[in-house]
């Protein structure tokens, strides 16, 4: 079933059907990853726009488009680039698309996926934009979660951390509430919760939710789903620093556990590395589904799937 759209800019735009076929794409990708390489987007480039610093994203998309036999141009940082010297991201679009068959750009603006999106002649895709969305990440989290448990309907997902900035729990939230039986326990200090246009959202789909400050909370649910306080998201770094190793977890709270835990990286702290080892710690494993999660995207908007 192909993709009825030509840009990715929210999970708020994805059916449930869209996602499994995302899903079902992304398995076959695997394969491709196991043998090395396709020439399945041979001649076809993609432009990867990082103005915020990426590793796993960046280097996922890069990856994905080389395995698949294409090519990559690249930016990275807007004081490198005509942004800086004030070109809107319009411009940088109808630019970009001259060049590129695809464009990945992550941005710190909230709102700048759907500025470039709009503009774009290409197929565009948010790699993420400030504090708003970041669906390629939701996606290999839920591509996570399915192989983790076998399947997402049914599920209680724990969320820590840093809800309020966090894009990738908003991103996820709203992709969950495609699934049926989905419950959170959404676990933050109070400066730091989930934003209302999430639990708005939850409320209108009728899915419930419990609000925590103590991580201990979670510890019986099916996923927990760790965040770090993100520092460029704060202005004053003392609150930053007050804020970061508020909830930490280590590998004597999971003693018996058999929830799973996640984390879109980097983290700071908030997962002590006595948890690697465990069987329940899954974000390597998690950041690796990067890349056949988005060699299916690649493939599916250029309509080579």
């Amino acid at each position: 079933m192909p993709l009825l759209f030509q840009h990715l800019t929210s999970t708020k735009q994805l059916s449930r059907a869209d996602t499994e076929e995302i899903l079902r794409v992304a398995a076959d990708m695997e394969k491709i990853r196991t043998k090395g390489k396709s020439d399945l987007l041979k001649g076809k480039v993609l432009a990867s726009l990082f103005y915020e610093p990426s590793t796993r994203t960046r280097l996922s998309f890069e990856t994905a488009m080389l395995r698949l036999g294409g090519d990559v141009l690249t930016a990275e940082g807007i004081q490198f680039s005509s942004l800086y010297k004030g070109e809107t991201i319009e411009d940088t679009m109808e630019m970009v698309g001259q060049y590129a068959d695809i464009i990945a750009m992550r941005h710190p603006e909230q709102g700048s996926a759907d500025k470039a999106a709009a503009a774009s002649k290409v197929p565009f895709i948010n790699a993420g934009d400030g504090p708003g969305q970041h669906p390629t990440q939701a996606l290999l989290d839920l591509y996570t979660i399915n192989s983790e448990l076998g399947k997402v309907d049914g599920l209680n997902i724990a969320m820590v951390g840093d809800l309020r900035y966090g894009r990738t729990v908003h991103s996820l939230s709203y992709l969950l509430g495609l699934y049926k039986n989905i419950c959170f326990t959404l676990i933050s200090p109070k400066e730091l919760t989930m934003p209302e246009k999430v639990t708005s959202f939850l409320d209108e789909k009728k899915i419930p939710y419990e609000l925590h400050d103590d991580i201990s909370a979670g510890l019986d649910c099916d996923i927990m789903y760790m965040t770090r306080v993100q520092q460029e998201r704060f202005a004053d770094k003392s609150e930053y620093e007050r804020l970061k190793l508020k909830y930490v977890l280590t590998a004597s709270q999971l003693k018996g556990k058999k929830i799973k835990i996640m984390h879109p990286l980097p983290r700071v702290g908030e997962i002590s590395t006595d948890v690697d080892s465990l069987p329940n710690a899954v974000y390597f494993h998690q950041a690796g589904n990067g890349v056949p999660v988005r060699m299916a995207l690649l493939a599916m908007l250029l309509k080579k799937a």
